[in-house]
């Protein structure tokens, strides 16, 4: 299989700031579904925004490479990379309240996308909507289309996105963090969705997350990422089995287990974070960057 998304060496700063990314490389092979593990602020939601053309204005590109299907989107002209990431890529968010817009109706915000970008007229948009909301089960489409998104309930509002994701057939998917705002029952029920749609439309998916027991259900492989900088890269099931960094092994030992429910939970030993801040500091030293 092809490498459908190759990130190499991405280094991001903040302007007039720190580091937030290290010399970033993964790859997401085309079809499987990758995922990037990480606590908060590790730098996860960074790479799929460099991915997707959305990073703030506060963030600057130091180097590195981002190829999306044969093409260097960080070499492309701004107007052609976002037509570029719009025929190609999509994005499934975090918060579904905050993702869709209060003030417009559900239908309007699935066809937008087909209509704007790609060009399709609006009977045409309107019918694949209503296909893919059939797809991730949603009932009494004609209502939903009309629907605002606080008239839905939070899962339905997450099927919404994932259908508006799929739309337009694209051949990689961002997930980032898709089960977050949802309780646990129906973040069962989502991802479950998420993966019959990705393999029923062959799309590839990097996903973002800081459960490891969501990876452990759904990704082929794997980045784990720690202070900007993936500090391991494995396939499914070695990592779990045999993880090599002493952060991975680290970061499964603060994990919950069923396994042993009553025992203490190991923190991440402070000589493992120095060690990897020392790595990022001499890193920084040998590229030139200010320390």
């Amino acid at each position: 299989m092809t490498q459908f998304l190759d990130i190499r060496n991405l280094t991001l700063r903040l302007r007039g700031g720190p580091i937030i990314l290290w010399s970033v490389s993964l790859r997401v092979t085309s079809g499987m579904v990758h995922g990037l593990v990480g606590e908060s602020g590790a730098g996860k939601s960074m790479i799929g925004k460099a991915v997707l053309g959305t990073l703030p204005r506060a963030i600057e590109v130091m180097g590195g490479e981002v190829w999306l299907d044969g093409v260097d989107l960080l070499a492309l002209p701004p107007r052609d990379r976002r037509r570029r990431i719009g025929e190609t890529a999509a994005l499934i968010p975090q918060d579904p309240l905050t993702a869709l817009n209060p003030s417009k109706r559900v239908g309007p915000q699935i066809t937008r996308r087909l209509i704007d970008i790609l060009g399709w007229s609006k009977s045409e948009a309107d019918q694949r909507a209503r296909t893919l909301l059939d797809e991730v089960r949603i009932p009494d489409i004609p209502r939903v289309m009309r629907s605002y998104p606080h008239e839905l309930s939070g899962g339905m509002r997450q099927r919404v996105l994932i259908a508006s994701a799929f739309a337009a057939e694209p051949k990689l998917i961002v997930a980032d963090e898709p089960t977050t705002a949802l309780d646990v029952t129906v973040q069962k029920q989502i991802l479950r969705l998420i993966s019959e749609m990705r393999i029923r439309h062959g799309t590839a998916l990097l996903f973002v997350t800081h459960d490891l027991g969501v990876v452990s259900k759904v990704c082929n492989s794997l980045s784990v990422l720690y202070a900007g900088r993936v500090v391991e890269e494995a396939q499914m099931p070695r990592f779990f089995m045999r993880p090599i960094h002493p952060y991975s092994r680290a970061l499964l030992a603060a994990t919950p287990t069923y396994l042993d429910p009553d025992g203490s939970l190991q923190p991440v030993p402070a000589n493992v974070i120095e060690d990897v801040e020392n790595e990022n500091h001499h890193h920084a030293l040998r590229a030139g960057y200010d320390v």
